[in-house]
């Protein structure tokens, strides 16, 4: 099979993502040949290719699709040609209209969830369940504080905790994404870039601050997540949209009532078969029950990756971004 797939050679910008074509063979023992229909984008591609997660290069970017298995090889149980599939890696080959993967990072997808809905929410909705019920075990009628709460992970955050009976604080950068935060289920937005947001989280919650906050902005939101998080709250910084979090020096956290802090990476909870089964069952069963719904803010052909990078990284999309392959 013909593919064309994206490969950086060195680390930067936008610009330093190319495309080449590649033939593609015979799938090997425990590997699948996999027709890609949809391509998610996240913010750990950026991560990947401008250098603040060091990668072997030349390498590959991108770890979410979905498609269809063309072809299995030796020792592959429980997939066959024509079944539908999704994996959020951790190979970073997923920029790709076609490519050779291992089974074992695929999940086979149930009818009621199509393509573009898997590569949308897969790796954003697991990293939820892991964040909401794995990490910080958040409890309902309890407050929470989520940053970037209109974004591809923030949407399904707000709509996740929601559904398990949360009170969802949520802070974004513009009134358009405002109002989408709160059509998600949010019950205080705020500006993170002009309200006063610890002040505004303390007035709502009676002065205690939020027993949990989710973090996935980083170092432009560390000083207002200390301020907002009650005291022996969590801090579950997820992310890095805002700088990485650096040089922390741990007495803040006691200045700041005894609080507690977590730097979470999804695979080190969907680590064991059976935690990624239990997590993809538990993300396809919250999407499929309406209590998840997935926004696609924006498509772009696979091509026009470094476009989507950039458009990301400025802030410019809402909720999920996919790129799309051309089939001929």
């Amino acid at each position: 099979m013909q593919a064309i797939e994206a490969f950086i050679e060195s680390q930067g910008g936008p610009e330093v993502i190319d495309w080449r074509e590649v033939t593609l063979g015979d799938p090997g023992p425990g590997q699948v040949l996999l027709r890609q229909t949809a391509v998610g984008l996240n913010y750990l591609d950026t991560y990947h290719r401008d250098g603040t997660y060091p990668v072997p290069l030349p390498s590959g970017l991108g770890v979410e699709s979905a498609g269809e298995v063309i072809a299995v090889g030796a020792d592959v149980h429980g997939l066959q040609p024509g079944d539908r599939v999704a994996t959020f890696g951790p190979e970073r080959t997923a920029y790709a209209s076609a490519r050779i993967v291992g089974a074992a990072s695929l999940f086979k997808l149930p009818g009621d969830i199509d393509d573009e809905t898997a590569a949308a929410a897969l790796l954003k909705a697991c990293t939820v369940e892991m964040l909401v019920e794995r990490c910080a075990k958040v409890q309902a009628g309890s407050p929470v504080l989520v940053h970037a709460a209109a974004g591809g992970v923030g949407l399904i955050l707000v709509q996740w905790l929601k559904a398990i009976g949360a009170t969802v604080i949520g802070t974004v950068s513009t009134e358009a994404k405002a109002h989408t935060a709160r059509e998600a289920g949010a019950d205080h937005v705020l500006m993170y870039k002009s309200d006063d947001v610890a002040a505004h989280v303390r007035e709502i919650t009676d002065g205690q601050g939020v027993p949990v906050t989710f973090d996935g902005i980083g170092m432009a939101t560390w000083d207002v997540s200390l301020k907002a998080t009650a005291r022996r709250g969590l801090i579950v910084s997820y992310g890095n949209a805002g700088g990485p979090v650096t040089g922390v020096n741990l007495g803040i956290l006691a200045q700041h009532g005894s609080q507690f802090v977590t730097r979470p990476t999804l695979f080190d909870y969907y680590h064991l078969p059976g935690e990624r089964a239990a997590g993809a069952a538990r993300v396809f069963e919250m999407i499929a029950s309406g209590a998840v719904q997935i926004t696609v803010g924006q498509r772009y052909g696979l091509q026009d990756a470094a476009r989507a990078h950039a458009d990301l990284q400025a802030g410019r999309t809402t909720g999920s971004t996919l790129l799309i392959p051309e089939h001929n």
